[in-house]
């Protein structure tokens, strides 16, 4: 086989197959799949976004963590000036908080750039043309997404500049096509000049002129390399995401309340639930995942975010800013210079062989338990990647339950815990991708059917 991928949108994972089928490696499909992902899910992530990387190159026992998360500017605007606006999951509603005052400094192009410089096979030109053409070609709105910009469209188009990229006077819908022509030259800029334009250049001039992020912000900002969290579970070891993040952190407490135990649904709670106490960050909202296995065994987990769709677009350009500075700036939580705090989790599972399971997940508060159940899953109950990342999920919060399988939310409740019956699937519960390296060396991909993700295994 030639590898494996999984992501938040079809096109995103055909993007990262087709540089596995050219002979391109883990990091050169995540490049490729990131890019896409500015044009098909757009609302989640973008170059004006901050990320994490993980990569665990072929018959290496080393992995490394590049941190290319958003950094909170030297001279913020006050959190009097947030935004408030509400996001409607339809069994449960969250407040975001959005405008000029959310922007922090955005690190994505940069860390993608530096995985390219150390990892990189094919020629970063060559990477970013794709997602180039289909921004200006635009890509058709299926159900998930429509969903995604009815949900997010106070978020989207609450000024000038985002209405005019992500809908004509109202949120976009099935069958409708979203293209950004000016998203597309930036990305050829992008693709020829590397991201210097961003951070020295003419698109970093233009960014300083329309948010609180300065030229010195955005010249000061460095990638930073961290040694990964790694933890024992089900006789392997998992790797992921260290500190500052907190996202790493929790999933690390949250497999070790689990132990050897079986993944019962009440296991699964009490799991969570320790979770919940360590928990004391608001993390990112709108996240996206890639997972990679190439053919040679090399293994990478990106995460990537722009908030919660802050709707602050740099006039011009079609540069979506994130809003990261949010519910961090509300809590007092803001260092200038620093990062800012994060609860995405990119994660590795190793066995006796090497990289088993590559995962991660979207979903703000809700992805560090999505991701311990994907685990779960697969180690302690022995599901194929695909059933583990389409199973029913939970979520633990301020003591209440939120469950999709309304078996598990009777015995749940059985037990004593209030409990929030949901529907159906959505994507409230987070959006796992996850690649399984089976014993027999075979792999299997799966992107999560509530957001829409697709998965390609190449032969």
């Amino acid at each position: 086989m030639k590898g494996a991928l999984a992501a938040g949108h079809p096109l995103t994972a055909e993007a990262g197959a087709e540089v596995l089928r050219t002979g391109g490696n883990a990091v050169d499909a995540c490049i490729a799949a990131a890019a896409v992902s500015w044009v098909c899910e757009s609302p989640l992530t973008g170059p004006g976004g901050g990320g994490f990387l993980l990569v665990h190159p072929a018959g290496e026992a080393r992995t490394h963590l590049l941190d290319f998360f958003v950094a909170v500017p030297l001279q913020p605007e006050p959190a009097s000036d947030l935004l408030e606006l509400v996001v409607d999951f339809g069994d449960y509603q969250q407040i975001f908080y959005s405008g000029s005052a959310s922007v922090a400094v955005p690190g994505v192009s940069l860390g993608l750039w530096e995985a390219h410089a150390r990892w990189g096979s094919l020629p970063w030109v060559e990477l970013l043309a794709p997602a180039a053409r289909l921004a200006r070609d635009g890509v058709v709105l299926d159900e998930p997404r429509a969903y995604l910009h009815r949900i997010l469209d106070p978020l989207l188009r609450h000024s000038p500049e985002g209405d005019a990229l992500y809908g004509p006077g109202r949120a976009l819908e099935v069958g409708e096509r979203f293209a950004a022509p000016e998203l597309a030259d930036t990305l050829e800029q992008l693709a020829a000049e590397g991201p210097g334009c961003l951070y020295t250049g003419e698109l970093a001039q233009r960014i300083a002129a329309h948010v609180p992020v300065t030229l010195e912000d955005l010249a000061r900002y460095r990638v930073i390399e961290r040694e990964p969290l790694e933890v024992r579970y089900r006789g392997g070891f998992l790797r992921t995401n260290p500190p500052p993040s907190r996202g790493g952190s929790l999933l690390v407490v949250g497999l070790e309340a689990l132990g050897d135990a079986d993944a019962t649904p009440l296991a699964v709670v009490r799991a969570m639930e320790a979770q919940e106490t360590a928990k004391n960050a608001a993390g990112a909202g709108g996240t996206t995942h890639i997972s990679v296995v190439d053919g040679e065994g090399s293994a990478a987990s990106l995460s990537c975010s722009l908030g919660s769709a802050s709707g602050v677009v740099v006039p011009g350009t079609g540069l979506a800013l994130n809003n990261m500075l949010g519910e961090t700036h509300l809590a007092g939580e803001e260092r200038p210079g620093e990062r800012v705090l994060s609860l995405m989790a990119p994660s590795l599972l190793m066995g006796d062989r090497g990289p088993r399971l590559v995962i991660g997940s979207a979903g703000s508060r809700r992805l560090h338990g999505a991701i311990l159940q994907v685990v779960a899953n697969v180690a302690a109950r022995g599901l194929g990647v695909e059933e583990a990342v389409e199973a029913p999920r939970m979520h633990v919060e301020e003591g209440v339950v939120h469950c999709e399988d309304p078996t598990v939310a009777d015995e749940v409740e059985a037990a004593g815990y209030p409990v929030v019956r949901w529907q159906d699937r959505n994507l409230f519960f987070g959006g796992a991708s996850a690649v399984e390296i089976r014993e027999d060396g075979s792999l299997a991909a799966a992107g999560d059917p509530r957001r829409g993700g697709g998965s390609v295994v190449v032969p």
